[in-house]
């Protein structure tokens, strides 16, 4: 594997300011860089929107191109079949990320209408959930 495209939803943004006591204390781009240096002999790309269609465009960009994707569509992971349907007809595996353990918050989260068309989900293990998700794709 020599690139892995992350992909993060609304809100994300604000990881590192928005409830510190669910999404922590680090921001998400100061993570990006630590994952990047952890990750040195692997290419990391980091997109964030806030915007459904702008999610799908870049899942569609690097879906053919990116040898897999690290995926955290907060609120949408629960309400977009669109962006399903975009991980689904792209050929890079996904793995699902969620910074909280959805299934300890309210009960509309604790679906998401992504995880059938990923390789997996990691959910509750805060921000190393990405690390963690990256490991899953480049098979270490």
């Amino acid at each position: 594997m020599k690139h892995i495209e992350i992909i993060d939803g609304p809100n994300l943004n604000l990881t590192g300011i928005r409830e510190p006591e669910t999404y922590g204390t680090t921001r998400i781009a100061d993570y990006v860089e630590q994952l990047r240096h952890r990750f040195a002999d692997i290419e990391i790309g980091y997109f964030q929107s806030n915007i459904e269609g702008e999610l799908i465009n870049r899942i569609q960009q690097a879906g053919f191109t990116a040898d897999g994707i690290v995926i955290n569509a907060g609120g949408y992971s629960h309400t977009s079949v669109a962006l399903h349907d975009a991980l689904a007809a792209v050929t890079a595996p996904a793995i699902e990320v969620h910074i909280s353990n959805i299934f300890a918050r309210e009960d509309y989260r604790h679906h998401s209408l992504l995880t059938s068309a990923c390789r997996g989900i990691i959910s509750g293990l805060g921000l190393e959930g990405y690390a963690l998700a990256i490991e899953a794709l480049i098979g270490r």
